[in-house]
């Protein structure tokens, strides 16, 4: 493997805002082979999952990112005040379809909400969560939403393949093998004698 491409391709994603994806890569360094780059890419991931440092490469948006391993998020929040984005149940409900009905309107999600969602729209919008891909060639000419590229960074996901299935889902739910047993039959009380039924002597 050329360790200078190597570190090249580490210094590039070290310092980029968002994921860097391979094209971009490819297109930064466009002195450098393709399949070297790539290859490149695949060296650099296998050593910093082998490593087992305090943060790791990740294929994430579809690009490469350094992220903190999340192992250590508890200590990394001693550190580092983060706001966490706080979501109502609606919130996630409407961000679910448009995830996974996308390309998607804003009345084909009130059709599966069967209530108003322009207001949670509007809000997922405005945290870059969901975007306009468009409008839908019918009568209105509605807009058109889908998922964020800040969507698939801060679910860690590749891409939307790596939603997990509704079965995924289900199993969540579903009690362990281990967990499900017959209740157990206890003996019948043993009966004392109380203070009256106590033998004279």
């Amino acid at each position: 493997m050329n360790s200078e491409l190597s570190a090249i391709i580490e210094s590039l994603i070290f310092t980029a805002e968002a994921a860097l994806s391979t094209d971009r890569i490819c297109e930064l360094l466009n002195e450098f082979d393709r399949n070297d780059i790539t290859y490149a890419l695949a060296g650099l991931h296998t050593d910093y999952q082998g490593r087992g440092g305090g943060f790791e490469l990740v294929e994430v948006a579809g690009g490469w990112q350094f992220r903190t391993r999340p192992a250590f998020h508890s200590y990394i929040s001693r550190h580092i005040k983060t706001r966490t984005a706080k979501f109502s149940q609606s919130a996630l409900e409407t961000l679910a379809i448009v995830a996974y009905r996308q390309p998607v309107t804003r009345v084909e999600v009130e059709h599966l909400r069967g209530v108003d969602c322009g207001g949670i729209l509007k809000s997922l919008l405005e945290k870059h969560l969901v975007r306009i891909l468009g409008k839908k060639d019918i009568p209105g000419r509605p807009l058109i939403y889908g998922t964020s590229k800040e969507f698939l960074e801060i679910f860690g996901l590749k891409d939307l393949k790596s939603l997990p299935t509704l079965r995924e889902i289900q199993a969540l739910d579903a009690v362990p093998q281990y967990e499900r047993q017959e209740e157990l039959q206890l003996e019948p009380e043993l009966s004392f004698p109380v203070e009256g039924q106590l033998p004279l002597e």
